[in-house]
């Protein structure tokens, strides 16, 4: 049984917000998530005076944790949506070729992305013809990527969850742990083994909320190689 807190503090004078989880165990612990949420585990009955006691001798180091997953937050680029601006899509890139046509279609042909549209020069148009097609890639992609995820795996009895596809800022995936699991529309971007990488990730998150150990020991078998499609993913500038 776990109980909630939404607390904050100051740092000189940096806003300090996170999320207190009460449980029925002995150590106090701090983690700081890659989608800059931090999250502090204290056991039942501590008194507020020594978790705030606690966090503020942590500060410095949380600040700089927070520092570094910054800057691998996805980030969205300036975009204008004219002939010759690439885009990704399974880690791979495609220039994109606006045309002029008698309806609406999105297209890969070879290495480019067509965009044809009544209305070729408006930019607001084109972006909306672009963002639908992510959208319906990354739904198909990601019921794909699961159904073959979980067939390799099924001796783990993961039961298979649903997947909502919504497009994030800070994070790549996330559980909300009723056997459904939200992903970053911006995720088709990158390679497929790095989207196998999240969906394993959060399939993990169903049985174990935190990023402990029984959920590292979870994901090494499911995953041995995840620490490496991690990595490759922080790396990539696939927003």
């Amino acid at each position: 049984m776990q109980t909630h807190k939404i607390g904050s503090l100051r740092f000189g004078e940096q806003p300090l917000n996170l999320l207190i989880v009460y449980g029925g165990h002995d150590n106090f612990r701090i983690t700081v998530h890659p989608d800059l949420r931090v999250v502090v585990d204290a056991p039942f009955g501590k008194a507020s005076d020594e978790i705030q006691a606690r966090i503020k001798a942590k500060a410095a180091w949380i600040f700089r944790q927070l520092s570094y997953f910054e800057q691998y937050l996805p980030r969205s680029p300036d975009r204008r949506f004219i002939s010759g601006e690439t885009f990704r899509y399974l880690g791979r890139q495609y220039r994109l070729k606006v045309r002029l046509a008698h309806r609406n279609e999105v297209k890969l042909t070879g290495r480019f992305l067509f965009v044809s549209s009544p209305a070729p020069h408006r930019r607001e148009a084109v972006k909306a013809l672009v963002e639908e097609w992510y959208s319906k890639k990354a739904a198909t992609t990601y019921e794909n990527r699961l159904r073959e995820f979980i067939e390799k795996n099924d001796h783990f009895g993961i039961r298979p969850p649903r997947i909502r596809v919504r497009k994030m800022k800070g994070r790549w995936g996330s559980c909300n742990g009723s056997n459904a699991i939200l992903l970053n529309r911006e995720l088709v971007k990158a390679p497929s083994y790095c989207i196998d990488y999240v969906i394993a990730h959060e399939l993990c998150h169903l049985r174990h909320r935190d990023h402990g150990p029984k959920f590292q020991r979870l994901l090494s078998r499911m995953m041995p190689d995840w620490r490496d499609r991690k990595e490759r993913l922080e790396r990539l500038a696939v927003r």
